[in-house]
């Protein structure tokens, strides 16, 4: 907890104020460890004071290196009155985390606020040994379970009860706490609709079948996508997925420190032009505490990766009526490149 405590005080000696307020909640956890549905930390140069309501008095009691404070389960309007009394300067406090509702509460408070974006994802995006261990552990139960998917005997069964089968194996066989997400499994034309809701549609033969899931261990997530064939496909999909992983296997092996996510995101969009397909999303993300965290693989967003970074390489094909192809690894950066995590065969693997 010190390092990245120190990391924020570091962030804040160079601003106009004298602490920040930390309200988002996975952002309190990562700070203090403190797990909470109501919970907010004050973070100043020489102290941090854990804020949460009478539920969490015992637990909060037994989180060290903080100075608990209870009140009650309003919290930020509780904050908004009390605040002045744990600091005196202008508050830092995470922009893009309040409402609009819960920022009047807080100006109660008469202290200056000065709004901070992403201060705490830009540090969380960078991983250390332990988180990158849990990272790892969560990528090896969610690579053991879609290697399983051809002993589910997937035809014949709905798109629902193959992703709680997924599901069921990665929590009972592989210790799994719960799922990162939803579950997708979409079949056939299905498959052609990237966040597709699993239905009640049976599987088929002769068709693709999509299964993106994840799952999470010690706190964090795992992500990736294969693609399998309950049979013969048709050659637009044949070569859709040809292509699509000729660019995710490029990508993968572009992955490095020092290396600007933009320029990623630009040349897999440009590759997939290049073959006559359309662009329906960026091409991956940051995986850790949350499922989407920094850095973002996306024209949007320009950064560079570190080491520690964990990313998501994801390009996908989505052909209308047909099918879709999306091909996703999580890839921890190194100095010397990227460290695939979910080495689950890219095989176009076959099910019945």
């Amino acid at each position: 907890m010190n390092e990245r405590v120190g990391e924020l005080r570091a962030w804040l000696e160079p601003e106009p104020a004298a602490a920040f307020l930390v309200t988002a909640s996975t952002n309190v956890e990562y700070l203090s460890g403190f797990s909470s549905s109501s919970a907010a930390a004050l973070v100043s140069e020489g102290s941090i004071h854990l804020f949460t309501d009478g539920r969490y008095a015992e637990a909060v009691s037994n989180v060290d290196g903080v100075e608990s404070v209870i009140l009650e389960r309003n919290l930020l309007g509780e904050l908004g009155r009390v605040l002045s009394e744990y600091t005196a300067g202008p508050v830092a406090f995470e922009a893009g985390r309040m409402s609009v509702a819960e920022h009047e509460s807080l100006s109660k408070s008469g202290l200056e606020l000065v709004p901070a974006a992403g201060v705490l994802e830009a540090i969380r995006a960078v991983k250390d040994a332990d988180e990158l261990t849990s990272i790892r552990a969560a990528a090896s139960v969610l690579s053991a379970a879609l290697e399983r998917v051809p002993q589910m005997k997937p035809v014949g069964r709905t798109e629902r009860e193959l992703a709680w089968l997924l599901e069921r194996t990665m929590r009972e066989d592989g210790g799994a706490e719960s799922l990162s997400f939803p579950a997708i499994v979409a079949s056939g034309a299905n498959s052609a609709r990237p966040h597709h809701a699993p239905s009640d549609r049976t599987i088929a033969p002769d068709e693709v079948l999509l299964i993106d899931a994840g799952c999470i261990v010690d706190g964090y997530c795992s992500d990736c996508t294969r693609i399998y064939a309950t049979g013969e496909l048709p050659h637009e999909l044949l070569e859709a997925y040809a292509v699509c992983l000729a660019i995710q296997e490029r990508a993968v092996a572009a992955v490095e420190a020092g290396v600007d996510t933009k320029t990623l995101d630009e040349e897999h969009r440009e590759a997939l032009v290049s073959h006559g397909y359309s662009v329906d999303h960026s091409l991956g993300h940051g995986v850790g505490l949350e499922i989407h965290e920094e850095p973002r693989l996306a024209r949007t967003a320009s950064t560079v990766l570190k080491s520690g970074h964990v990313v998501t390489i994801e390009p996908g094909v989505y052909l209308r009526d047909l099918g879709g192809i999306r091909i996703e690894d999580m890839v921890a950066v190194t100095v010397d490149g990227g460290d695939v995590l979910t080495p689950v065969t890219k095989d176009l693997v076959q099910v019945s």
